[in-house]
């Protein structure tokens, strides 16, 4: 009898990544598959990429396929048909050209689960984005959103207006601002800030006050706010238990190591989450809940 895979047998503990992508940086499928097999993930979630143009959203094409070579739609939910014990998928488009609402809406209905990984250069509450925040209404799915300072989805300081104004959709933040301002002296122009928190920061406001804004811990910025203060991150941990998820988002081929930030994450929860019934929302009760899974 061949041994069990951490993380596929009945008595393992479920891991679901809402981070994942195909053609990341060139894996190929059957090594994304192996890798989340070696991280013990159960379930993963595919965050495809937008339409291949070049215009001002997209950064004059750099930020085609996510700035990473990420494939579209089609692919996602082609491979989520080969594998669906093992991924569901998201749907995305490039959030201002003609038919990107109706793009989303055909995908919604063909069964993704949500929108995302949306990473374009505007303003986070700009008449494109609010067009996004709107099918997610209307198809009651969450949305996932890469914030990153003068990058992508600009404005984070004026995100609690959207949160405001679409109270029925999940927002799930992600990438360097939303972890960067877990810290209440946050630098803004600092992706990977060092040192002890602050605690207060503009993301823990958000995620206290908001009941529709969810985290997504993958990739290095989710990994590095909570490598640099372990004892706010046990209590941040504690404290949005019910808000946070855990993502990967990492391109390497293995699963492991130091190279992997979403084993490395998962070990930070593990390590840091002792309460099994906290721990097991962050793994999997919250994506399940939230995108249901």
């Amino acid at each position: 009898m061949a041994a069990a895979v951490p993380g596929y047998g009945a008595e393992a503990e479920q891991i679901i990544d809402i981070h994942q992508h195909i053609n990341f940086h060139g894996r190929r499928n059957g090594e994304l598959l192996e890798h989340q097999k070696a991280m013990g993930v159960t379930k993963t979630v595919l965050l495809p990429a937008g339409s291949i143009l070049s215009r001002g959203s997209t950064n004059g094409g750099k930020a085609n396929g996510l700035a990473a070579r990420v494939f579209g739609t089609e692919a996602a939910a082609r491979l989520t048909a080969e594998h669906p014990e093992s991924f569901v998928y998201f749907c995305n488009e490039i959030p201002d050209i003609d038919g990107a609402t109706a793009s989303m809406e055909k995908w919604l209905e063909k069964g993704a689960l949500g929108i995302g990984e949306s990473k374009f250069k505007l303003e986070c509450d700009s008449a494109p984005m609010i067009g996004i925040y709107e099918v997610a209404k209307a198809y009651d799915v969450p949305v996932l959103l890469h914030f990153q300072h003068n990058a992508y989805n600009m404005g984070f300081d004026r995100f609690y207006k959207v949160l405001e104004k679409f109270p029925t959709v999940a927002f799930i933040g992600h990438a360097q601002t939303m972890w960067g301002n877990i810290d209440a002296a946050h630098d803004q122009t600092a992706m990977y800030p060092a040192g002890p928190v602050k605690p207060g920061g503009l993301t823990d406001k958000y995620l206290s006050d908001y009941p529709n804004m969810y985290g997504d811990l993958s990739a290095g910025s989710g990994k590095n706010a909570i490598n640099r203060d372990e004892e706010h991150a046990a209590a941040f941990f504690e404290r949005h238990q019910d808000k946070l998820m855990l993502g990967t988002d990492c391109a390497d081929m293995v699963g492991s190591g130091e190279k992997c930030s979403g084993s490395g994450q998962i070990e930070n929860v593990r390590k840091l989450v002792s309460d099994p019934v906290a721990r097991a929302k962050i793994f999997s009760g919250n994506a399940k809940r939230v995108v249901g899974i």
